[in-house]
């Protein structure tokens, strides 16, 4: 954690994170590795998910339970590049380099421009900066392929989550019981996240994309 002398000069970059993934650090210094979801990864996730207290599970899945609902797993695994969006961060300062958090996008249709978004991060990495580092890489993935905006609901009770959202520039649209909507375009929030790049390595994920133009 920052302030706490954590060192992480040195440390390879785990060929884990090849050349279609991102390699950055956190607010720490922390090496970090952001690439798409791909199935092999499920044990990964499900250990991840595991590794979440039962008030962030609650919180994020609407459920406590130790164990995710295979339906989690399933639609965290179902990426295609198109309808369906989904990146993970993974700790390089681990050799079995785990799961730090994931987030995803998806639309009803490979022709709506508006997808249902959602974000977990590990408790370990709470205050990391991964959160942010994810948002703005699946922004990023989803202007490229004409997403305009994206909805996320969210338990009222979670604060966190809603000033998360918020800051990203998203707006509250409607209220369905303890479930708070809200509406955040991608566009906006890309030039709000260029123009902050925090955490700082938000410009490597920037770059990444833009070399890919």
């Amino acid at each position: 954690m920052v302030g706490t002398g954590d060192d992480y000069t040195g440390i390879p970059i785990s060929k884990g994170c090849g050349d279609a993934a991102i390699q950055t650090s956190l607010v720490d210094g922390r090496p970090v590795c952001v690439r798409i979801v791909t199935p092999a990864d499920e044990i990964r996730l499900r250990e991840g998910i595991a590794r979440m207290s039962p008030r962030s599970r609650y919180l994020r899945f609407f459920t406590g339970g130790a164990s995710p609902p295979d339906w989690i797993i399933e639609r965290l695994l179902g990426a295609d590049g198109v309808r369906h969006l989904a990146w993970g961060a993974l700790d390089l300062t681990d050799p079995s380099q785990p799961v730090m958090g994931v987030v995803r996008a998806i639309r009803p249709g490979t022709a709506d421009p508006i997808a249902e978004f959602s974000i977990a991060v590990v408790d370990a990495y709470h205050g990391l900066g991964v959160g942010r580092l994810l948002a703005a890489t699946l922004l990023l993935d989803a202007f490229a392929g004409g997403l305009t905006a994206f909805s996320a609901n969210v338990l009222s009770e979670n604060e966190a989550a809603r000033s998360f959202i918020r800051r990203l520039g998203a707006h509250h649209v409607s209220q369905d019981g303890p479930e708070a909507e809200y509406r955040l375009d991608v566009a906006s929030a890309l030039e709000q996240m260029r123009e902050d790049r925090d955490p700082p390595g938000l410009a490597d994920v920037f770059a990444y994309f833009d070399g890919k133009r």
